[in-house]
This record gives C-alpha cells, structure tokens and sequence, in this order.
C-alpha cells in the first residue's frame, strides 16, 4: 500500500492487488481439498492458521473477523478435519485469528492517517502549483505536469500563466534538481512572477524579479539556477514576446508544421555575471490558428531503449502531418502519450505549456 500519481495528476492511495484479495480465500479452498485427500491421521492445522493473518492485509476488521470464524468452523467440520481440534491447538488458531483482527485494526487506523497526510500534501502541493485555467484573457490554455518523484504533485519544474494590465504573461521554467527539495525555490519563484506579472511594465523586468529572487535564495548555494522562458501576449492576440534564460525555446504550430521560436538568449537564472541584464525580448508575429508549446528538458532530454534523445519537434509534426487534432488541450495529451511510448518510464519532470492566443 503506497501513496502515487494518478493519471490526472492527483494524488491517490493504492489498492491491494487483487491476487492478494484472493489469496486468503484461495489458500482455505485449497487447504480444504487437501485435507480431503489426506488420510485422517495428518493435520493441516498449522497451514490454516495463515489464511487470517493474510486476510488482515487487505480485508478490514469485519472481513477478518469473518475470515478467523469461518477457519475454526472449516477446522472442525469431521468432513474436512478431525473435528477433535481442541486444548491448546484450538487456542492457537483461536489467538491467531484474534491478532489477525487487532492488526487489521491497527492497519486501517494508520491508512486513514495516511489518507489525511495525502489530502493535506495534495493540497499544500496544489497551492503551489495550481491548474492552469482552459483560458486566460484572450489565450487558450493546456498544461501538463508530471513531478519524476514519486507520489508527488510538484517538483522542480513550474509553469503559470496570469493576467495583467499589460497583457497575459506565461512561464515556464526548471529549477536545478528535482523532487521535494526544489518546491521551495519553485514556490519562491512564482511567487516573484506573480507579482511582477502585475507591477512590471516590461517583460525583462519580470525576469529581473525572478533573477532577484533567485539570486536570494541561492545565498551560499553557489550550484542553485534555474532556466526560464517567459511569454507575453498583448491584449490583441497579434504577436508574443519572449525572454529566454538558458531555456529550450519554445515550438510554434501553424498549419500543421512545427518550429522553433527563435529567441535571444541569456543566461539562466542565477547564472549570469553579478549585474547582468535579463535578455532582450523577441517578439514573433501571430497568425489565427498558431499554438505555442512551451516545454522543460525533461521531455527532450528522454531516451528510448537505444539511448536517442526524444525528437519532440520531429515527432509532433507527423501527428500533425497525418491530421492530429491541433488545439492545445490534444497537443499537451499527444506530446505526453507519445513520450511515454517513446521512453517508457520519465525519469525527469515533465512540464507542458501549450498556449493558443483568440
């Protein structure tokens, strides 16, 4: 029983196999069959004290209950044992079936433990990294995340997109390391371009902000960076903005061909020499039907069996060649399904930001 990702994301208790489910019940079957074909002289009674115990794993109080019952009453048939099971024999199974009880007790106690911890983490995880609303102003949204440790919603990977007065802003980004130890520097760094989506007149001063707050929770973390892309879209949908800091650049859908968004490029945050600008922003026109698909490293940086890097813009414009559906919603669903034929287990976190401007 373990905590893990599910497929939408969330985060769920799992379920006791079914082959365990059945193993109690199939073990007294097999048991009673034996003890049918054995002469009457031999007793099975030992191997009947294990179907309670293993009905404790996965049958709760009641069904365990019900499962030590039905053992004694099964032990004292005359049709299947020697229905002389009694004194101290009898008290064994008896106190094994008891224990069984206490630790299925005791197991459903901690699981409901478990199941609040998980609720309380899903929910911490969550306020850090929010869903991506379908739309955002005038621009439609998908974005998928999927964190490489496992039974955890956030890593160190982040994307968010919000409105402001100078348009909607998006980023993406991936902080050095992965898993728990990197939320905090992915919170921080939301946080920074939360605010100056807002107070920011120009998109490099956001990347400013985030370069800032960067620099301050690296203090004596000389290894601590992280790369960033950011997007701007203004109000009329015409073209976007780009400010790129070590980033892999973003991929423009249009008319079911694939591209790369060229970008000036600068160093990643945290990186750069003490002082440094942001780099300057490119701006690339627009046309009605055009998708954006922003990504982190994680993606190309997947290997199949022979060790080849995943060629994600190779690969997304034969889906799209052979009529894939191109709106964002499918393009973030097609990318991730297709990675995971590609690579089978991700090793990395994924991020996926896929933005189509109305």
């Amino acid at each position: 029983m373990g905590t893990a990702p599910a497929g939408d994301g969330t985060l769920r208790i799992g379920a006791p196999p079914r082959w365990l489910r059945l193993l109690p019940v199939v073990l007294l079957a097999a048991l009673i069959l034996a003890q049918g074909v054995t002469p009457g002289d031999v007793e099975l009674g030992a191997y009947y004290a294990a179907v309670a115990p293993l009905a404790a794993l996965t049958y709760g109080v009641a069904g365990t209950a019900v499962t030590a019952v039905a053992v004694v009453v099964v032990m004292e048939l005359p049709v299947v044992g020697s229905g002389t099971l009694v004194g101290a024999e009898l008290g064994a199974v008896v106190l094994i079936g008891a224990l069984s009880v206490v630790i299925a007790a005791l197991q459903q106690r901690f699981r409901g433990r478990l199941v609040l911890a998980r609720k309380v983490a899903e929910a911490a995880q969550l306020a850090v990294l929010a869903p991506v609303p379908g739309t955002v102003g005038r621009v439609r949204c998908a974005a998928l995340y999927r964190a490489a440790q496992r039974g955890t919603l956030v890593g160190g990977d982040l994307y968010d997109v919000r409105p402001g007065p100078h348009g909607v802003r998006a980023l993406v980004a991936d902080v050095q390391g992965h898993g728990l130890a990197a939320v905090g520097t992915v919170a921080a760094l939301l946080g920074a371009f939360r605010e100056g989506v807002l107070d920011e007149r120009e998109l490099r001063g956001v990347a400013g902000r985030l370069e800032r707050r960067l620099s301050l929770d690296a203090a004596g973390n000389d290894e601590l960076f992280a790369t960033a892309l950011l997007l701007e879209f203004p109000d009329d949908g015409s073209r976007v903005r780009l400010v790129c800091q070590g980033h892999p650049p973003a991929l423009l859908l249009r008319d079911r061909e694939v591209r790369e968004l060229e970008c000036d490029p600068g160093p990643p945050l945290g990186a750069g020499l003490p002082g440094q600008e942001p780099a300057l922003p490119s701006v690339v026109a627009l046309l009605p039907g055009d998708v954006i698909l922003a990504y982190t490293d994680g993606v190309t940086e997947a290997r199949d069996a022979s060790g080849t890097f995943y060629p994600l813009a190779e690969r997304l414009a034969a889906r799209l060649a052979e009529g894939a559906d191109p709106s964002p919603e499918a393009v973030v669903d097609a990318v991730w399904e297709d990675l995971r034929r590609y690579a089978g287990a991700v090793g990395d976190d994924v991020a996926l930001l896929a933005l189509a401007p109305r």
